[in-house]
């Protein structure tokens, strides 16, 4: 796995960042640690169909219709927002998605609240046929075993290991797999505390701490301040990083060191989980609001 050293730091603190972006080109990050051994379990099942949930510019959504494409499964994705029904053409997830062969299914905000119930499952099933549920982000006990393989022996070395959080399986399944030595930090893209909860469903260690002051108002939501970084660390060190994501979590660590949250001669190792795809989208946001746009693009 490509492993970049990032510019230089004070009090001879090292950072490099683990390019988990680069495992697939269309499954790429931590989408391809959790999607891995549940394609295994759908075969070993049986199932001829994956069904999972997300919105507009979801990189799990374009993940799973990849990988059914790839490993030969019909895909069903629940979309957030019927209004999206008329606009597939305009998104390039959803045009990438059902280019993938996936069939969209376009619900309520309101229904799709409803998505981990099991009544609203089991209408699913009325609806579509037997399927193998993947929840929305794709974390579930098979997602984190994915994820417990992300770090190996070759990062033994480090202090700090940081990442972004979204569902908590990426998180989990790397505070899991840590050595005792090592500290796990997470920045969450969304507003609040509840992530907290979710993890300790997953990982009984303690060795990890969440900093929730870099979410930028919250999921989805991004200021001229964090594209302007982004583009910049582009420039410097060639690395592409989501705004969603990753680019608020290496954001995060960037600004901790310069607050001296760091000990002197901490090695800290950035998870970059993947999720490029989705600048497409957030640029046309941006472009609507006559806002600066990220310039790369891969």
């Amino acid at each position: 796995m490509n492993q970049k050293v990032l510019t230089l730091f004070p009090n001879s603190i090292s950072v490099q960042i683990k390019r988990e972006d680069l495992i697939h080109p269309f499954v790429s990050g931590n989408k391809f640690r959790k999607l891995k051994y549940n394609l295994l379990q759908a075969k070993e099942e049986n199932k001829e169909t994956l069904l999972t949930f997300g919105g507009a510019f979801s990189n799990h959504i374009a993940a799973v219709a990849f990988a059914g494409k790839e490993k030969g499964f019909k895909t069903i994705g629940i979309i957030r927002g019927d209004e999206l029904g008329s606009k597939i053409a305009e998104n390039p997830t959803l045009s990438f998605a059902q280019n993938c062969g996936m069939q969209l299914e376009f619900i309520s905000r309101e229904e799709y609240r409803l998505k981990s119930e099991s009544s609203f499952l089991e209408n699913l099933k009325v609806k579509f046929g037997s399927f193998y549920h993947i929840p929305e982000g794709g974390t579930n006990a098979l997602a984190i075993k994915g994820c417990q393989e992300i770090l190996t022996e070759d990062d033994a070395e480090f202090d700090y290991i940081c990442c972004s959080i979204g569902t908590g399986g990426t998180i989990s399944g790397i505070i899991n797999s840590v050595l005792p030595h090592q500290k796990v930090l997470g920045f969450p893209a969304l507003k609040g505390d509840f992530l907290k909860e979710e993890i300790h469903n997953f990982t009984q260690n303690e060795n990890w701490e969440v900093i929730t002051e870099y979410h930028f108002g919250g999921y989805g939501k991004v200021n001229e301040a964090l594209i302007g970084f982004i583009n910049q660390f582009y420039t410097e060190n060639q690395i592409p990083l989501d705004p969603i994501y990753t680019g608020k979590m290496v954001f995060g660590v960037i600004d901790l060191i310069k607050k001296n949250y760091f000990p002197a001669k901490s090695k800290i190792l950035l998870i970059h989980t993947g999720g490029i795809q989705g600048i497409q989208g957030m640029n046309i946001k941006l472009k609507s609001k006559q806002l600066p746009t990220i310039d790369i693009y891969v």
